[in-house]
């Protein structure tokens, strides 16, 4: 796959636009951060815009990809793109003009890129009254998809800045951005929890062994988030972190949400009873979190859908299709989940009719299904209801069982072949295998389901596994006691490699510090690993 010549590509832009990224802000410097990324900024531009929240590329095809920006005023975005470092014959995007009314949020999309080679680019922000007025360049690079069959490595994770654990600079921050970004993956995948609009931040926190965790904190982090202003400093809040910073202007994202960019385990019609909340409609909450959460993040369908849906399918060439689904938005209510019909279940009739069809017409060897929760996990929801799909009865599927089921069944009957399931949620680390000659539900063809995460967030013990599906677990690292801090460990992300030749796709679930901790090796075409 030709990494380490690849990896060298464009380096010296990268770090030298993040670096201008970094010494925009007047933030203290990073414990682990190179010298470069606090150091004070050469001249800064009078009255001219800046990009200091660096930038990020999205939802990356064989020809296309989108670009973000935040500027700190009005401006005209313009991306320059190139095959060489030196920018060279580049080539011109004239974006938008970013605005208060998407918080000075904006993307430019990129089209007619040649497949499977290494782009790079740099978004100049100039204004809008006078275009010779620009600030700082801010760099970047990616790679985009292959069209012929080529290796691919991806890493994925989830759960950012959760129960209160935020950036710590005495620990470097989010260091592990930096760990995922030396593996140079082509993608990353985050599996939800982007945000803890639900957790704010205090200054300090007094770990069970009496040293004390000190968070960066912000207004916006201070208390729960409800106003549209509140959620778009949380996703702020986390471009503060200048490994992430770098992680972006080298990775690409796809991105999906689950519960904690809105609240805890919220789902659609829900009336909260939380007295800090004054807001209690929660449809009303989620609006405000999907208008901020489609300004921060790159997202291809938040462009063409106009309700701005988040699932959708990648095409990564031959090998690999991604299909990221939104366990979210069209669920029902929480319950005990023990009713014998249920057509809404976590995904809704018509995400999961555009699943059955997607797979159906994919003709990539591997077909990755991004699910923002586990499926034989349980999660509860309180003392009686279930978050996810699974609640705890072994038996026949009831509830949003029903519906998985449904999908596993045409999985099977179509004979389509190669799904892997990767999520997060749970804030640990483990590997399931589903085979129907332990389940109840038999009529379904054997598959595996990886999880990885926390990526910076409190980690907690592992939940029970419902038999329904027939899950066995090789696998499984987590705390024995609840919410135990990044300070102690226990923060994982997940890297799939799939190799161009055979077609072997090898899932390594790792932790923070390089430890590869499980490792298994899938055959393609293969029913039933």
């Amino acid at each position: 796959m030709a990494r380490e010549s690849d990896r060298g590509v464009g380096r010296r832009q990268v770090l030298r636009g993040s670096a201008a990224a970094s010494a925009g802000l007047a933030l203290p410097a990073l414990a682990s951060s190179p010298a470069w990324a606090s150091a004070a900024p050469a001249q800064a531009l009078s009255g001219r815009p800046s990009a200091q929240w660096g930038v990020q590329v999205g939802d990356v095809t064989t020809s296309s990809g989108l670009v973000w920006v935040r500027s700190d005023r009005p401006a005209r975005m313009v991306v320059e793109t190139s095959a060489t470092e030196s920018f060279a014959k580049a080539r011109r995007w004239r974006g938008p003009v970013l605005g208060a009314g998407s918080d000075f949020t904006g993307t430019t999309a990129l089209h007619g890129l040649p497949p499977g080679a290494q782009v790079h680019y740099r978004v100049l922000l100039a204004d809008p009254d006078d275009p010779r007025r620009t600030g700082e360049p801010v760099y970047g690079t990616f790679r985009t998809a292959p069209a012929r069959r080529q290796g691919l490595r991806f890493v994925w994770s989830g759960d950012l800045a959760g129960q209160g654990w935020g950036i710590n600079p005495d620990l470097g921050g989010y260091r592990i951005f930096e760990e995922m970004r030396r593996l140079d993956p082509d993608f990353f995948l985050c599996s939800g929890d982007n945000i803890y609009a639900d957790g704010p931040m205090t200054q300090s926190v007094t770990l069970p062994d009496g040293r004390t965790w000190r968070n960066i904190t912000t207004e916006e982090k201070s208390k729960v988030a409800e106003t549209l202003a509140e959620y778009r400093g949380n996703f702020r809040y986390n471009l503060l972190d200048a490994n992430l910073r770098r992680f972006n202007a080298q990775v690409p994202t796809i991105v999906q949400w689950d519960d904690h960019e809105v609240l805890n385990n919220w789902y659609p019609g829900e009336i909260l009873t939380d007295d800090r909340y004054t807001e209690k409609n929660v449809n009303v909450l989620a609006a405000r979190s999907r208008q901020a959460f489609s300004e921060y993040f790159p997202i291809s369908t938040m462009r063409q859908d106009r309700e701005g849906r988040v699932y959708r399918v990648l095409r990564h060439g031959p090998l690999l299709d991604v299909f990221v689904l939104d366990c979210r938005t069209y669920r029902d209510a929480n319950s005990p989940g023990r009713q014998p019909e249920d057509t809404q279940g976590i995904l809704g009739a018509e995400q999961l009719a555009w699943l059955k069809r997607e797979l159906s017409a994919s003709r990539a060897v591997w077909k990755v299904i991004a699910c923002d929760m586990p499926l034989g996990l349980v999660v509860p929801d309180g003392a009686t209801d279930f978050e996810a799909v699974s609640q705890g009865d072994p038996g026949a599927p009831l509830g949003r069982e029903l519906q998985i089921a449904e999908l596993l069944r045409h999985i099977k009957h179509r004979k389509i072949t190669g799904t892997v399931w990767l999520t997060a949620d749970v804030h640990y680390t483990s590997a399931q295998h589903y085979d129907p000659s332990r389940a109840a539900f038999k009529d379904f063809a054997p598959f595996w389901e990886f999880v990885s995460g926390p990526l910076n967030a409190g980690s907690f013990p592992a939940v029970k596994l419902d038999g329904t599906f027939g899950p066995e677990q090789p696998f499984v690292k987590a705390p024995t006691r609840a919410n135990v801090s990044p300070a102690e460990g226990f923060q994982f992300f997940g890297e799939v490699d799939i190799d161009g030749h055979s077609g072997e796709l090898t899932v390594r679930l790792r932790e923070l510090g390089g430890t590869v901790l499980f490792t298994k090796v899938l055959q393609p075409g293969r029913v039933g690993q």
